[in-house]
């Protein structure tokens, strides 16, 4: 059991688990940002253009039943807008992840390419040695 906490430990403290639930909650306030932007300025423009906004957009199979006033039976519906909608809201928040990630990896490649100087001792060593090679 101590071994089991003393890895969770390590897992924690690497930064691993901190950096998922960095990136889960930065992905989810992204998702609430990009939704919010589909639904109050993307689609009341394709409603404008269309005469209906696209979540009213349905496929009626049964209409409501109405006696005295009172609805007796619900309306059967595919609603096809709304998934239209949330299939948007996705595609675009795919996207966006798929260019935060591609930027990431690519600042990723360019620090794994530029090469770490040798240390100052093997840099003295090196020097040592040409001197002496100089010498004889």
């Amino acid at each position: 059991m101590k071994s089991i906490l003393k890895e969770f430990k390590e897992f924690a403290i690497k930064g691993n688990l901190i950096d998922l639930a960095v990136g889960f909650v930065m992905g989810a306030a992204f998702t609430k940002v990009t939704t919010t932007f589909i639904q109050g300025m993307v689609m009341p423009v394709v409603g404008m253009i269309q005469g209906k906004d696209l979540k009213d957009w349905k496929i009626v199979l049964k209409n409501a039943v109405v006696e005295n006033g009172k609805e007796v039976s619900a309306e059967v519906s595919i609603k096809y807008g709304e998934f239209i909608t949330v299939t948007i809201d996705f595609i675009l928040v795919a996207f966006v992840m798929f260019l935060v990630v591609k930027a990431v990896n690519a600042l990723k490649k360019k620090k794994a390419e530029e090469p770490t100087p040798p240390p100052a001792q093997e840099v003295l060593l090196t020097e040592i040695r040409d001197l002496l090679k100089q010498k004889n």
